[in-house]
């Protein structure tokens, strides 16, 4: 991952969401967008970060960058393929 900055074509919170749905709504997130696109994903606590990176690069989505927001929040840019 990259310090660089990116801009977000779209956003989601998820950080009310609990393992499995917070990649449940990642991926209908990252299925609405372009190829190319970026999705700004904010999210709360270890195992939905896990998650969400394994299962987006699985996808093969490029994960951009994972920024903290505030305690256990964290922010991910993930670029759609």
């Amino acid at each position: 991952m990259t310090t660089q900055a990116f801009a977000a074509d779209y956003e989601i919170d998820i950080t009310a969401e609990i393992c499995p749905m917070t990649y449940v709504r990642t991926r209908l997130a990252l299925d609405r967008l372009a190829s190319g696109q970026i999705l700004a994903v904010t999210l709360r606590g270890a195992d939905p970060l896990r998650n969400v990176k394994l299962s987006a690069t699985r996808q093969g989505h490029t994960m951009l960058s994972e920024h903290p927001v505030s305690g256990d929040t964290i922010r991910l840019l993930i670029r759609r393929t």
